[in-house]
């Protein structure tokens, strides 16, 4: 989790334990290879956040992306997708994906091919 997220997050575990260990489950579950890798699920995560304008949700999972070695070109396409879906409120939030990439120093070309 992002450190910002992670005090409440943590708050969140403590008080609604089962939900939360259900939810856990869930998103791992989800997140796992399958007919789709592993990175392009990750993809598809960021540019629902995006679409769904949870800012917590676009730092956690833009964070991971960068770890996993997917690129700031490919995280952006998936944002230029959730525009299209969302609209407006989808470039507003856009700014908090350009504004941890910035913060990672995530560059262009870490990784130029996705999965399919």
């Amino acid at each position: 989790m992002g450190s910002k997220m992670e005090p409440s997050f943590n708050k969140i575990q403590e008080q609604l334990p089962e939900i939360m260990k259900a939810f856990n489950q869930l998103r791992q579950a989800a997140s796992q290879e399958g007919a789709l890798s592993a990175r392009v699920k990750h993809i598809i995560f960021i540019a629902v956040a995006v679409a769904l304008r949870c800012e917590p949700c676009i730092r956690v999972h833009i964070r991971k992306a960068v770890e996993m070695g997917i690129s700031r070109k490919e995280i952006l396409e998936a944002v230029g997708i959730a525009i299209v879906m969302a609209g407006g409120p989808a470039v507003a939030y856009s700014s908090t994906v350009i504004e941890v990439l910035d913060e990672m120093n995530a560059s262009v070309d870490t990784i130029t091919t996705m999965d399919t």
